[in-house]
């Protein structure tokens, strides 16, 4: 099972950039596995943050959550996705979302310093970074763009394209949150769809 979880994140890592046999063995060395029962936290909102990590299974969602108790979800994590709360992560900041566990969730966690360690001993892990933080920017100006510029009904296609499996897996109300409508809103959606 450990040996299956690293696999899941070397074909990852290549998949992103090629990575030397040499280098790839000392992703064991840097991440260890963890386990978060339905309902955990990796990091909540106000905590400064000092791992990234790595879904092997299960699924997490970051969200905020406003004064008035009123949660917007920001993403999902699912399988073979990495996951942290970033900038606070970089600037040694309190995070100012939470990161749950919708399920029973198993991950690869790293100490931020000792990955950038492992960065700083070889320029792979440096182009893996510059392709990783491209793939954020993407997704970020893709969201931002879907949440100013297209209807309800739109927004919702595209989390079916995007997630295709999470609708079974994930509340109602929490896909709302994420589409930036209520819940009687994403029912009334679903209903001229079908």
């Amino acid at each position: 099972m450990m040996r299956d979880a690293y696999d899941r994140l070397i074909c990852v890592v290549r998949s992103l950039t090629p990575i030397p046999d040499d280098q790839i063995a000392k992703l064991s060395k840097v991440f260890h596995r963890s386990h978060l029962r339905a309902g955990d936290f990796l990091i909540q909102a106000g905590e400064i943050p000092t791992q990234i990590g790595f879904v092997v299974s299960g699924l997490l969602r970051l969200y905020y959550l406003n004064s008035a108790g009123i949660e917007f979800t920001k993403a999902f994590c699912p399988e073979n996705h990495f996951v942290a709360a970033y900038s606070a992560l970089l600037l040694n900041h309190p995070a100012q979302f939470y990161i749950e566990a919708l399920e029973d969730t198993t991950l690869l966690l790293a100490d931020y310093r000792d990955y950038t360690q492992l960065c700083a001993e070889d320029s792979c892990w440096q182009t893996l970074n510059c392709r990783f933080v491209e793939g954020l920017f993407i997704k970020k100006e893709k969201r931002e763009a879907e949440l100013l510029l297209t209807d309800a009904t739109t927004r919702y296609q595209r989390f079916l394209t995007e997630y295709p499996d999470l609708e079974k897996r994930v509340k109602q109300y929490h896909i709302a949150s994420y589409l930036g409508i209520s819940p009687v809103s994403l029912s009334r959606i679903r209903r001229s769809l079908n």
